[in-house]
């Protein structure tokens, strides 16, 4: 199959506002609302007086919306109305125009919309509703464009509106068939634009309505048949077009328009198709475009314009084709453009543009280029805008819009599932949490934390989230905290902390941040760290500490860090990544197949005294990473997909007594890396984008009974 452009960047109909990622895509309440999620993912969790705190390696913490949003068009929030935790695209919306009704009409990948079956095209209300409007693409779809009672679509698929049509058709606007008009393209439709009685396509074919045409056509708007209108691109695809009046703008790949030299940026007469003398000059790629006056604006990934430097985006005159001063300078992809009075809508893949940090969507001044305060915060690449009235659509590949900047630390509200003020920011990811008393301890691979030095491991304010004067300053990395009214237990990749030399486990005190005289001065990499009644367990990638001969699990003395005597389950030889403590079991996770002195893929518990394994075998296929207990179940994530002797994909929750999986089964589509119980609600973090059911991205919040994610 042809491809708009070689490689992963997205192309755009810039008059449609239709754009596109590739040309061949394949305490807890009740009733908790729907989490706020992250764009990065979440390593460690720790629940306690109403808040969940969360850290991990992202920078936005924001709503579930799915794909595609409707925001406000003056503040950027959620507009009133639109249901996002409901009616979610649970793909990426390349494409967006107005129905005509409040709603839109959206084109993409995607298979659901607010969980009805709707396949690569969709039409939803004003709220994210789903209309019965349903044509059912069998491929993606990266352009639309509406005329009257037609709604064009161009893309990759082959069967659309009931109909065989290839990479591009004309749907009723009412019924969703397919019309009988059908060019026939050999080769994706990337960009579409309607005018008069004409469309023009653009993309990577080079025959239409069995008629060479490399790259663009013309299209009687009513009967399908191709016009004598041959521009003739060659070199690459054409990605983006724009008409103003008698002239239509081109963007794309091409190095050759009308036997004339033309570096990605074109003009063509509308009637003729003739060249014209603007030739602005782009070094790459030209992705979108769109026409104000007298003013052409082009986003992409190009670095020069016409000889100037222009990163990502530009404007030229639209008669000479002179880069005009406006320069908002994107730090990253331009793959959207809309223009509505003096501001210049702008999304893609950047997080600076118009001397602001803007994550993937902004607003420019048309004069000036810098960007206005509006600043919806989307979770990715954005794809499209649509913009009326009060309100824009927004479509792409994120998940989450209308979200708050929180760098890799952050609290959200238990009842309202909202973030909330708390903000410490950290300048490197956030590995592991414990709650004690009015702290929160953390630890990770940040040297700052709060504004203020601290390497590795902080104390914060559980409240305020101002950093405390306790400063242990390990020099590396902390990825596990177990707490206690004396000491914070620290395990990591550290080999100095709290003014000592602490090979990788260490006891700080937790009033003076100095390390106490505990020391089992392990050989290797400590993992997970839990407290017992009678000792600290550890698990990692060490094979001595506490001075003993203790592979990747001990038991060690809490008064002198001493390894218990005889107690060495780990004969299967491999690393323990997660511990959990209930009464009189330890139960541990990882990629060992015995321990204990029995056969245990993976997950086993283990007398906390003897360190013998009792005759819980759950079993798992793979790596088990996190581990948490309630009650009389234990809740697990990893790697494996099967577990307790069923199929549970990455997540399950095992009978504590038998071992057998519950029927709970919230089905995560990648790993779980930590967990949280609290009441009747369990969390989850980790690498995951679809759990329990939903789009959730790196965090979410599950029913314990049910698995139904909030």
């Amino acid at each position: 199959m042809k491809r708009c452009i070689p490689y992963a960047i997205l192309v755009a109909c810039a008059l449609s506002s239709a754009w596109f990622q590739s040309c061949s895509l394949p305490e807890t309440p009740a009733t908790p609302p729907a989490f706020w999620m992250t764009n990065g993912p979440v390593y460690s969790l720790a629940a306690a007086d109403g808040i969940v705190y969360l850290g991990g390696a992202f920078n936005l913490v924001g709503p579930s919306t799915g794909g595609g949003c409707a925001v406000d068009s003056t503040g950027g929030s959620i507009a009133s109305g639109y249901r996002y935790s409901e009616h979610g695209v649970n793909g990426t919306i390349n494409a967006a125009v107005p129905d005509g009704s409040g709603g839109w009409y959206i084109g993409g990948y995607f298979s659901l919309v607010g969980g009805v079956p709707r396949r690569n095209i969709a039409r939803v209300r004003s709220d994210g509703s789903p209309h019965d409007w349903n044509p059912d693409a069998d491929n993606v779809v990266q352009t639309l464009a509406v005329c009257g009672n037609t709604v064009y679509a161009g893309g990759a698929f082959t069967s659309i509106g009931g109909q065989s049509r290839n990479y591009i058709a004309a749907l009723d606007a009412v019924t969703g068939n397919a019309t009988s008009w059908n060019p026939n393209a050999n080769g994706a439709v990337c960009a579409l634009s309607v005018t008069g009685n004409t469309l023009y396509a653009g993309g990577g074919f080079t025959s239409v309505g069995g008629q060479t045409r490399n790259r663009l056509a013309a299209l009687d708007a009513a009967t399908g048949s191709v016009t004598a209108w041959d521009p003739d691109a060659k070199g690459g695809a054409v990605n983006a077009l724009a008409v103003n009046g008698s002239m239509v703008y081109v963007g794309g790949i091409f190095t050759s328009v009308g036997g004339q030299t033309r570096n990605r940026l074109a003009a063509l007469d509308a009637a003729t198709g003739k060249v014209a003398a603007w030739n602005p000059n782009a070094n790459s790629t030209v992705v979108a475009l769109a026409v104000s006056g007298s003013t052409v604006y082009a986003g992409g990934d190009f670095s020069s314009i016409g000889g100037m430097t222009r990163n990502n985006i530009a404007a030229m005159d639209a008669v000479t084709g002179n880069v005009l001063a406006w320069n908002p300078d994107a730090n990253n992809a331009v793959l959207v453009l809309a223009v509505n009075g003096s501001a210049v809508y702008v999304g893609g893949g950047f997080t600076s543009i118009g001397g602001a940090v803007r994550n993937n969507v902004a607003v420019l001044d048309a004069a000036t280029g810098n960007a206005f305060a509006w600043n919806p915060n989307a979770s990715d690449r954005v794809y499209a805008l649509s913009v009326g009235g009060d309100t824009v659509y927004v479509g792409g590949s994120f998940d989450s819009i209308g979200g708050v900047t929180r760098n890799n630390i952050a609290a959200l509200d238990a009842v309202t599932g909202n973030a909330n003020s708390w903000n410490p920011g950290a300048n490197g990811s956030v590995r592991s949490m414990a709650v004690n008393g009015g702290n929160l301890y953390v630890g990770g691979a940040f040297t700052s934390i709060g504004g203020q030095t601290r390497n590795y491991i902080a104390a914060l304010d559980k409240v305020t989230g101002t950093v405390t004067s306790w400063n242990p300053n390990a020099n590396g990395s902390v990825v596990t905290l177990a707490v206690n009214d004396h000491a914070v237990y620290s395990g990591g990749y550290f080999t100095s902390i709290g003014g000592q030399t602490r090979n990788y486990i260490a006891a700080i005190d937790s009033i003076t941040g100095y390390a106490t005289s505990w020391n089992p001065n392990a050989n290797n990499h400590l993992l997970a760290l839990v407290i017992g009644a009678d000792y600290i367990y550890a698990g990692g990638r060490f094979t001595s500490i506490g001075g003993r001969l203790n592979c990747f699990i001990a038991a060690l003395d809490v008064m002198t860090g001493k390894a218990a005597e005889n107690w060495d389950p780990n004969y299967g030889g491999n690393t323990v990544y997660s511990l959990a403590v209930d009464g009189n079991i330890l139960y541990a996770g990882g990629d060992f197949t015995a321990i204990g002195g029995q056969t245990r893929n993976r997950i086993a518990a283990l007398d906390t005294i003897t360190g013998y394994a009792n005759s819980w075998d759950p079993g798992a296929n793979g790596s088990v990473r996190s581990l948490t207990v309630n009650d009389s179940t234990v809740y697990t994530g990893g790697d494996f997909n099967i577990i307790g002797g069923q199929p549970r994909t990455l997540f399950a929750a095992l009978d504590g007594v038998t071992g057998y999986a519950t029927t709970w089964n919230p089905h995560a589509n990648n790993t779980v890396l930590t967990l949280a119980v609290n009441g009747s609600t369990v969390y989850a973090g980790g690498d995951f984008t679809s759990i329990g059911g939903r789009t959730r991205s790196h965090i979410a919040a599950l029913d314990a009974v049910t698995g139904a994610a909030y």
